[in-house]
């Protein structure tokens, strides 16, 4: 028990990052009204800050794997700080885009270093519970973070959620500094043999089940303020908690993933999530058209949400069994790919939303969870294939 409390500041780490992730999805109008922009280049900010975290984590982390993981953190907590920072001051939405730039750096680099340090100080046999505390942090981040920046916001304008998580992050550098171990660096995995596993046909189609499954997922929230205020009517007064039960019912989705993957397996959980997360895209978009019923739409936001997480931790455990002798390297891809397809995500609504409408952004969302859903068809298969000849 004497590192669990350490196990969950750096559980607070993760739900700062997440905030500062996600809470572009929740302000998302009043940033556009406020820089003069249009709701597709404030989407853009999502886009930015997903790819940079995808493409520059894993390079900062094979160039810092030796640095003493303490330090580490704690310097790319400073880097989030004074991103948040600039944010908070600097004016006009090119200078925003660059201090979004820079909280990405800082970001990825301070969730792979707290996941390492949760898995090195965790009592023996809990290593997988602290990570999970961990990643914990992340699905809080839409429980508490997003509905509350979205009050912050309403009541001191949009920035001021930067410079409290500025000052937040700061007091958490100095708590982490005198209280956590100081923990050694890794020997460094090579990145030219961390990306050969992406020429494995059965890590592919896992990837690819990521990257459509999020993607999907990204292309309607990213965008769900301005969805819910325009498209389907919702009230300013009750969007804050319309976004706290979403956060909710993605954490019960997400307990449930767990539970049923080991109840019931990986194949039939994924399957059976990403059906239900179709079902709930398209209900939602039908419910918009069809009725002003602001609590049909928000029991269908919660079934969306609660299904859409459920694949979270169910997928991160089947990337292990892809190859389960490399697991940090296939958790560490599926990162990355998260990321991009969030980027991706971000991206494609913006383009729906320039060429047809804010309101198709739940079918093209639900058209990428199909694609997901066949490759998961098609990796269940190869895995089967790679058991049969195991045994033969």
């Amino acid at each position: 028990m004497r590192g669990t409390w350490k196990v969950y500041l750096l559980a607070l780490v993760s739900f700062l990052v997440g905030t500062s992730q996600y809470v572009i999805s929740g302000i998302m109008d009043k940033i556009s009204l406020s820089l003069d922009i249009s709701i597709t280049s404030a989407g853009q900010l999502v886009t930015i800050f997903s790819f940079i975290y995808a493409i520059c984590t894993p390079v900062i982390m094979a160039l810092t794997a030796k640095i003493e993981r303490q330090k580490l953190l704690i310097a790319a907590l400073g880097v989030f700080v004074i991103a948040n920072v600039l944010a908070f001051v600097l004016p006009g939405y090119e200078l925003f885009v660059a201090a979004r730039a820079l909280m990405a750096l800082g970001a990825g680099t301070v969730v792979v270093t707290a996941l390492n340090i949760a898995a090195k100080i965790a009592p023996e046999g809990k290593q997988a519970s602290s990570i999970a505390n961990v990643t914990m942090g992340f699905t809080l981040s839409l429980i508490i973070g997003v509905p509350l920046g979205r009050m912050i916001a309403a009541e001191f304008g949009w920035r001021s959620v930067f410079g409290l998580l500025a000052l937040a992050g700061l007091l958490v550098m100095f708590v982490l500094y005198f209280t956590l171990p100081h923990v050694k660096g890794d020997a460094p995995v090579p990145l030219s043999k961390q990306l050969g596993f992406i020429k494995n046909r059965r890590v592919a189609l896992g990837l690819s089940i990521t990257f459509f499954w999020l993607g999907g997922y990204s292309i309607a929230y990213t965008y769900i303020s301005p969805y819910l205020l325009t498209v389907a009517g919702l009230n300013e007064h009750v969007l804050s908690s319309v976004l706290l039960a979403f956060g909710i019912a993605s954490l019960i989705g997400s307990k449930f993933g767990g539970y049923s993957a080991d109840k019931w397996g990986v194949a039939r959980t994924l399957a059976g999530g990403m059906s239900l997360h179709i079902v709930a895209l398209i209900l939602l978009a039908v419910t918009v058209m069809f009725t002003n019923s602001w609590l049909l739409v928000v029991i269908i936001l919660m079934l969306w949400s609660f299904s859409a997480w459920s694949s979270g931790p169910t997928q991160q455990y089947n990337m292990v069994q892809i190859e389960p002798n490399y697991s940090s390297v296939m958790l560490s891809l599926n990162q990355s790919t998260m990321q991009l397809s969030m980027a991706a995500g971000a991206g494609i609504g913006g383009i729906v939303i320039n060429q047809v409408s804010l309101s198709q952004v739940t079918w093209v969302g639900a058209l990428g969870v199909l694609i997901a859903i066949v490759a998961s068809f098609l990796l269940n298969g190869q895995m089967k294939k790679k058991a049969i000849a195991a045994h033969s």
